[in-house]
């Protein structure tokens, strides 16, 4: 039965989207629910709501650095038209290669309305990874921070490439570009115009590349919008309305579907400043929210557990902390407990969703959070359908375990240059296939119990079994090797690898260690490796039996 702050929430819901509401709700011609009276290409997101907020709010702080929604709008603009007249066109690939910083987000904004295509690409990947994604794409340009630069050379980047010193303000770091230019014109766009290329591991082993319209990106973007929404005119109803606008903190990667759509996009929909951390550190994030008066944090488990375990946490003010989200990775059980006792003004909050559903599925909050612990929450409605996939793609009724299935007009539109990835993600009636294995109580709640695909989450980061199998195999003192994924009390889960060496090789972890440095990111080099003396064990089909090793090892 739906509990009381459910019952609320639908009855807002419908307020907000319905007759007069903030929302008007149309469908799309597949039947799949848009935003009929917001923008539905990111160029017009960004205008219309910089316009909104104009000089009037902050939109983002970097160090000394503070900038207006206008001034994001107006920098973005004069970039736009620098990189048509650099000759950028519609649908050329643009690459962003950058840390967190107002570069990258003005760097984004400038490449979509010059109707580029924005290839965000992981900042932490080493010298193949960064090969791959560029043989890929094939960008027309990459624009990146001096270290990213560095790397990208060294990997033989053979696309231009933009090197920005991004530690300068705007417009100094983008002088490189808007110093002599020649402004172009700004092509017209359309929703269903290609506009973003996300990295995605899967249990294949590279990273594919989710390529998503205006239409889909704009879609997710509202769905987030939609429920702070309905949660603020909840509070406004309890006479709880917040003092002042939401603030932020930016902790997590730009290039992460995360970090891109639920945390940046959708700050400028709802109007909320974006206090950027250049990279993650526990210690900083608690001075920033007492300085900046931060309202809003969102990360992987990991960041809110060291944020409740660090031992200074009692040296600042965080009553402006008003909502703990996380998202990425699985939330232990036992953490929603002691971020109630350790930020008592805070509300938590768990989000799931896929690089391939631009962040988009169910959301737990509040009370429903405190009651359900073990759920990722509803869908998204009226955006949302999840569908417990059995034999055939038969939709499952409640209580029955299947594979989680995602359908809404924020799905991607395909993997890059991937025809065959692309018809398996997809069933015949338009549900993207999550890889979770999951089912859905009566009150409609998302349980994920296990995952069909290979793939570990170690603090957010997906990995591929498959490559991190593969990167040790190229090794040639590897005779056998089997990858999967451990718990772990920070990061939720880390890469284990057991390894049989070739007879008479003397391999050993230190070599092995240093040998997979060279040619994967460090978030993906095993935590933990065992070296066998014997061969691994072996399914009837000749394959090693992971699932055996996972359970041998488990502890």
């Amino acid at each position: 039965m739906p509990s009381e702050l459910d019952r609320r929430f639908d009855e807002m819901l419908a307020r907000v989207t319905g007759p007069g509401g903030r929302l008007v709700i149309e469908h799309d011609t597949e039947g799949r629910a848009i935003v009929g009276n917001f923008p539905g290409t990111l160029p017009g997101l960004f205008r219309t709501f910089c316009e909104m907020y104009g000089d009037s709010r902050e939109a983002m702080v970097a160090g000394d650095e503070r900038l207006t929604f206008a001034d994001l709008d107006r920098h973005s603009e004069a970039i736009a038209r620098a990189l048509a007249g650099r000759g950028i066109a519609k649908g050329d690939r643009v690459g962003i290669a950058m840390r967190n910083c107002p570069s990258w987000v003005v760097g984004y904004m400038g490449a979509l309305k010059a109707g580029g295509v924005a290839v965000l690409i992981n900042g932490w990947w080493q010298k193949h990874e960064l090969q791959h994604a560029l043989e890929l794409t094939e960008p027309a340009l990459v624009i990146a921070d001096e270290p990213r630069a560095r790397r990208l050379e060294s990997a033989g980047c053979n696309c231009p490439l933009l090197s920005l010193d991004v530690g300068q303000p705007l417009p100094a770091a983008f002088a490189p570009l808007l110093d002599g230019s020649s402004p172009g014109n700004l092509p017209e766009i359309t929703p269903e115009d290609d506009a973003t290329i996300l990295f995605t591991s899967g249990s294949t082993g590279e990273a594919k590349g989710a390529l998503s319209t205006h239409r889909a990106v704009t879609t997710g973007t509202y769905t987030y919008a939609s429920g702070l929404m309905t949660l603020l005119g909840l509070l406004i109803e309890d006479d709880r309305e917040p003092a002042g606008p939401p603030r932020t903190l930016l902790s997590v990667p730009l290039f992460h579907v995360t970090g891109e759509v639920p945390v940046m996009l959708n700050s400028f929909v709802v109007g909320r400043c974006m206090v950027v951390m250049p990279k993650w550190d526990a210690g900083e994030a608690l001075r920033l929210i007492d300085k900046e008066k931060i309202t809003y944090f969102v990360g992987v488990p990991t960041m809110s557990l060291e944020l409740m375990t660090h031992p200074d946490r009692g040296k600042y003010d965080l009553s402006s902390l008003k909502d703990i989200t996380a998202g990425g990775a699985p939330r232990p059980v036992s953490h929603v407990e002691r971020l109630k006792q350790a930020f008592p003004e805070a509300q938590p909050a768990l989000g799931y969703g896929l690089t391939e559903t631009n962040a988009v599925g169910c959301i737990n909050f509040w009370g429903s959070y405190a009651a359900k612990p073990e759920s990722t929450g509803r869908p998204a409605r009226p955006f949302v359908d999840v569908a417990i996939l059995g034999a055939g793609d038969t939709h499952l009724p409640p209580g029955e375990r299947g594979e989680i299935a995602i359908r809404s007009a924020a799905n991607i539109k395909c993997y890059w240059r991937n025809p065959e990835a692309t018809r398996a993600l997809f069933t015949a009636d338009g549900y993207v296939r999550t890889g979770d294995i999951g089912f859905l109580d009566e009150d409609d709640y998302l349980f994920i119990v296990d995952r069909k695909k290979d793939i570990i989450i170690r603090g957010g980061e997906n990995i591929s079994a498959a490559e991190v199998e593969a990167a040790c195999y190229a090794c040639p003192d590897v005779a056998e090797v089997s990858v999967f994924g451990i718990a772990d009390e920070r990061l939720g889960e880390v890469p284990m690898a057991v390894v049989l060496p070739r007879a008479g090789s003397g391999l050993d972890e230190a070599g092995l260690r240093a040998f997979l440095e060279e040619r994967l990111a460090a978030f993906k080099v095993p935590a933990r490796m065992v070296f066998a003396d014997a061969p691994l064990p072996r399914l009837g089909t000749g394959k090693i039996d992971r699932v055996a090793l996972k359970a041998q090892y488990r502890q």
